[in-house]
């Protein structure tokens, strides 16, 4: 087959697969767009038969200024489109596109009369409800009709959709579109995300040795709330353990962390995203590695970076909700994980104390992290369900318009 994957965030799974359906005998274009500043994946190492290409393009994405930002995704999508027009694939497959570039590309995709599948990250119309609730944002409510309904309507002509965990299926059955559904949870590159000694040159570079570090690293949005890490690093150093808090993220939640930081006196490392080939050093840094999803995500997003942290062997400190597949991930692994509220910041201060003064149980727990994702994590059978789901589609010669 001839398939084009886009993979709008530029994440490393799904730039493996794209190599994995390579080395199987398709030809794949891995498609992402540079305007979105994120953590990014392996997008140089190609193979025969494997070309990586990009939109966006020079674009500067202004994620707070809303309206501005609409026109900027409509005309992603229709960047998006001219190209699925120029690599005229047999399949395309889609993931991590805002819902302009979805909708956009979604009509491209039926009036070519390419059959398409829908590999569905997160619900966007459910997050936007849930901060216009939270009054982040009054404007989320009608926001999130008009992007609810697009959503769907893509969902609709998507000839097969792949979702990341069982909690989506309701809302596909509201769509009328769970007949087409697949679980597929996503995983981490295991040969690529690897355990280092905790003494490594990334945490020299950047005097962490000997330093008790608690780390984050992955993008920091809407569906997470920054000064939680703050308020547990100080919760840490009123409990008599202080350590460095490592933040490496791009956008708006840096002068947030900043500001919150110098107010509580917490000692704080920002640095922007590294280099992909310097990450199993960058999470091998972090005596604890923590996570952040706001409890209204739960169901609806799987924080990707709780994947690579277990790849890199580390404890794991979970804040978010109980039921996330993610959290349930930790669980098994030996990790913890507590609500994402100020009232079990006391909680998770003590756990990661814990921790911190006991050497062997963090050994422990960070072998324990990379024996789940080795068992999880394997690539082989994750290729083979999305390269049955993509011959199907192509096979069936699917129709893009049906329910």
């Amino acid at each position: 087959m001839r398939i084009l994957v886009h993979d709008y965030s530029g994440h490393p799974f799904q730039a493996q697969l794209s190599r994995e359906l390579t080395r199987r005998g398709h030809e794949v274009v891995h498609s992402t767009c540079t305007a979105y500043v994120s953590g990014k994946g392996d997008l140089a190492s190609g193979i025969r038969g494997l070309r990586f290409a990009t939109i966006g393009d020079g674009v500067e994405l202004r994620k707070e200024a809303y309206v501005r930002r609409l026109g900027q995704e409509t005309r992603l999508g229709c960047e998006l489109a001219r190209q699925v027009a120029r690599v005229r694939p047999d399949v395309a497959l889609l993931s991590n596109l805002p819902v302009p570039v979805l909708v956009v590309t979604a009509a491209a995709l039926r009036a070519l009369r390419i059959p398409w599948v829908l590999w569905h990250q997160d619900v966007t119309a459910v997050a936007l409800r849930s901060f216009a609730a939270a009054g982040i944002a009054r404007s989320m409510g009608l926001a999130a009709t008009v992007l609810g309904a697009g959503e769907k309507w893509a969902a609709r002509r998507a000839a097969a959709v792949v979702v990341i965990a069982d909690s989506f299926v309701p809302v596909h059955e509201q769509w009328g579109t769970a007949g087409k559904v697949t679980v597929v949870p996503n995983w981490a590159p295991l040969d690529e995300i690897t355990p280092v000694p905790r003494a490594n040159a990334w945490s020299a570079q950047h005097g962490l040795d000997g330093v008790p570090t608690l780390l984050y690293s992955g993008t920091l949005g809407l569906k997470h709330n920054p000064v939680l890490l703050v308020r547990l690093a100080e919760r840490l150093r009123e409990q008599g353990s202080p350590v460095r808090l490592v933040v490496v993220n791009d956008g708006p939640a840096v002068p947030v962390l900043r500001k919150a930081a110098a107010e509580r006196g917490v000692d704080l490392t920002l640095l922007p995203f590294q280099p992909y080939e310097r990450l199993p050093e960058v999470l091998g840094s972090g005596d604890v590695l923590v996570v952040l999803l706001d409890p209204d995500a739960g169901q609806y997003s799987v924080p990707s970076k709780t994947l690579s942290y277990l790849c890199a062997g580390r404890p794991v400190l979970g804040l978010m909700p109980a039921d996330n597949l993610a959290a349930r991930l930790l669980r098994r692994a030996g990790s913890a994980v507590f609500p994402p509220e100020e009232r079990a910041l006391e909680d998770a201060a003590a756990w990661v104390r814990t921790v911190l003064s006991d050497p062997a149980l963090a050994e422990r727990l960070g072998k324990e992290s990379r024996a789940l994702a080795e068992r999880e994590f394997a690539l082989d059978d994750c290729a083979t369900r999305f390269e049955e789901i993509l011959r199907g589609v192509c096979g069936a010669g699917a129709d893009p318009s049906r329910p």
